[in-house]
């Protein structure tokens, strides 16, 4: 993989790695990328399939328990790799967990105000132990 700037590491699998995403204006937001280089879904080999679904039972898993999320965008957006003169995509998936009611976490409110709608989220940038403790919040409770 790159040096793309996906946000702070969660765990490491065998085609993916799993990233706390840098905006947590919804708590627990992630980035998961493929390890090997590839620009195109149609790219992906089987078994780069079968473990992306299960950590995508995983990742819901864990963040229904440890924040209590109500439901989960998943999305493949590779638009902004085509605004550069070089385009230089990576397969990487923005993995959304959305909130029908605020979530309380270290001293901090975590609201989601435009649940249910498609609305640029507002960024929200957290402490590094704040980071560190939303990660170990989630590996607690993943498979």
């Amino acid at each position: 993989m790159k040096n793309y700037n996906y946000g702070s590491l969660i765990q490491e699998n065998r085609f993916w790695t799993i990233f706390l995403a840098p905006n947590q204006s919804n708590i627990g937001t992630c980035v998961i990328a493929l390890r090997r280089n590839s620009s195109e879904l149609s790219d992906l080999k089987d078994e780069e399939w079968a473990e992306f679904s299960f950590i995508v039972k995983n990742m819901e898993q864990s963040l229904k328990k440890s924040f209590n999320a109500t439901l989960f965008n998943w999305g493949c957006l590779m638009n902004s790799s085509y605004l550069k003169e070089s385009p230089d995509p990576h397969i990487h998936w923005h993995f959304i967990p959305r909130y029908k009611n605020p979530v309380e976490f270290e001293d901090q409110i975590f609201d989601d105000p435009y649940f249910g709608y498609m609305h640029p989220r507002p960024e929200k940038k957290v402490s590094s132990l704040t980071r560190k403790k939303i990660i170990e919040m989630i590996l607690k409770n993943m498979k």
